[in-house]
């Protein structure tokens, strides 16, 4: 699983086996160790939420997922959803989970599990 955070927004992407294993598990998790720690970011199928929803866990974050949401998505050919997520403090926070699609132009990292990318056919 990819993260990307670029100002007020996380974005996540996951590969067919992460896709396949959170629908199975409902439940998918990154470790970076950093020099005195570690840090952490999850998916997480949530009963309890009814959009897409951000929380600080202490060493990173964890992104719930309603559950009819998490099973159309990894059921279906859909690429993705989002959320803006209004923070206590009024500020918004951008959350968008994806499917890994392989890059069209030259990469260095493994792409073997990536989805097929839909603008590589003609």
């Amino acid at each position: 699983m990819k993260i990307r955070i670029k100002g007020n927004s996380l974005r996540l992407r996951l590969t067919k086996t992460e896709v396949a294993n959170f629908k199975e598990l409902g439940n998918i998790a990154e470790k970076t160790h950093v020099l005195g720690g570690v840090f952490e970011y999850h998916l997480k199928r949530n009963p309890a939420v009814s959009s897409l929803e951000a929380s600080w866990t202490g060493n990173g974050f964890e992104i719930s997922v309603p559950i009819e949401q998490a099973n159309q998505w990894t059921d279906s050919d859909e690429v993705g959803f989002q959320h803006i997520q209004v923070l206590p403090d009024g500020t918004e926070l951008f959350l968008l989970v994806e499917k890994d699609f392989v890059c069209l132009d030259n990469t260095f990292e493994d792409q073997s599990d990536n989805f097929p990318n839909p603008n590589a056919v003609c």
